[in-house]
């Protein structure tokens, strides 16, 4: 049954501006690259690992999660495309609901398929509102689960869709723009929902600057998720490690 006590909830509520790397593991081209990901990543005092993504299969989730687990004590946290991604070598998951969609599938089936077998790991499980925004591209969250982005100009869509999440009880907002993202989500949908409630707010999807990183801290983001800059360019650690030194994030 469920153990575990709040304890990256409240990691998260703790500051603005803490940062995930993203890791999907359909994308790890072998143990050895991730393993200097992760070294890179530890050296940088990244906050979390995120871990998932949309068409990864079981096996390949397990086995990223078996290299995490055994190369780093930074928080792993399951960021799931579908119900095969779970481990018990995890530190926390965040229950996605796509509230952004209309398809019944992301929004419960998913959580019924695999609700005993949440229960019986003994994660930490943190109710998330999942809101996918446009972000100037077709994004595999899009294709996979058949629903449409809210569109970037329709910020009170926005805003009333993450406080219904809210009343619903859950605990996140993560608002993702979707992987290779051209433009990251408005800075304007964060505020909008900070103002609103004092929710944790997450934020992903097309960051590829320490600028964007500082303008989503100073929209309110609890925490900031970079996944393709590092896949293309794992040197961007090293921008994250300065702004963790030299600025107050």
């Amino acid at each position: 049954m469920i153990t575990k006590k709040n304890k990256i909830l409240k990691s998260f509520q703790k500051r603005k501006g803490q940062i995930a790397i993203l890791i999907d593991p359909e994308k790890i081209e072998s143990n050895n690259k991730l393993i200097d990901l992760v070294d890179k990543a530890n050296f940088a005092k990244i906050d979390y690992f995120f871990v998932g993504g949309s068409t990864v299969n079981r096996k390949d989730f397990e086995e990223t999660m078996n290299v995490l687990s055994k190369n780093t004590k930074i928080p792993i946290v399951i960021f799931p495309g579908d119900n095969q991604q779970l481990s018990s070598k995890a530190d926390g998951l965040l229950y996605l609901s796509l509230l952004s969609g209309r398809n019944p599938d992301y929004l419960i089936g998913q959580h019924v398929s695999s609700a005993q077998e949440v229960l019986n790991l003994g994660l930490e499980v943190i109710p998330t509102a999942y809101l996918l925004v446009d972000g100037g591209t077709k994004s595999s969250v899009a294709y996979v689960s058949q629903t449409t982005p809210i569109p970037r100009n329709q910020e009170k869509i926005a805003q009333n869709t993450a406080i219904a999440g809210v009343l619903q009880g859950k605990k996140v907002v993560y608002f993702d723009a979707g992987s290779g993202a051209k433009h990251t989500v408005p800075a304007v949908f964060l505020e909008n929902i900070n103002q609103s409630t004092e929710v944790v707010t997450i934020v992903g999807g097309g960051i590829r600057s320490a600028e964007q990183i500082l303008k989503m801290k100073s929209a309110g983001a609890n925490v900031i998720v970079i996944g393709n800059k590092i896949e293309e360019e794992i040197d961007f650690l090293l921008d994250i490690k300065n702004l963790n030194e030299n600025i107050e994030l």
